[in-house]
């Protein structure tokens, strides 16, 4: 199969994706990353003792904040409606890592993976951020689409990955 760029023209010059003629479908994206911390960040971060306040809770803010920006910050990605935005995370004590999961859906007519990566991209930031008087050292590792449904090319789940709870009642 050829890979076509959408973004080129018969030139080669940039240009956004005309979406226009497409049919709106219902569209859901699950993107995972995490942060890795040193076993004492760890410690403080649960306690909810470091010295900026409840890490998680800001760094749920800042990812919804960052799906609904996309647009804004990737310079060919078409504004979307979107219809829900969530973050979640979970602590992992044994390896010292919060793993951070963003559900992001609308009913356009392009997909909205990007703004589930930039939603997780930027909590783990913000994770950064609020611990980094702390600890500098610490590492944002493992960005990736899980999974996506909705649009031409249907759904996709990542090698590896198990199903997120989105995908039980996702209308591709």
């Amino acid at each position: 199969m050829h890979a076509q760029f959408t973004h080129l023209t018969e030139d080669g010059e940039l240009t956004m994706v005309d979406v226009g003629g497409k049919p709106e479908t219902q569209r859901v994206a699950v993107a995972r990353s995490e942060i890795l911390l040193s076993p004492a960040t760890m410690a403080l971060l649960e306690a909810k003792a470091l010295p900026k306040g409840d890490v998680l809770a800001t760094a749920k803010i800042a990812g919804i904040l960052a799906a609904k920006k996309t647009a804004d910050l990737i310079p060919l990605c078409h504004p979307l409606h979107l219809s829900h935005v969530d973050l979640r995370f979970q602590a992992d004590r044994d390896l010292n890592r919060i793993c951070i999961e963003s559900e992001v859906r609308c009913a356009d007519r392009t997909g909205v993976e990007m703004e589930a990566l930039t939603a997780v991209q930027v909590a783990a930031l913000t994770i950064y951020d609020m611990c980094k008087a702390i600890q500098k050292d610490m590492v944002i590792t493992a960005c990736r689409l899980v999974y996506k449904a909705g649009g031409r090319s249907g759904v996709y789940l990542a090698p590896g990955e198990t199903p997120p709870q989105c995908a039980a009642h996702a209308k591709p």
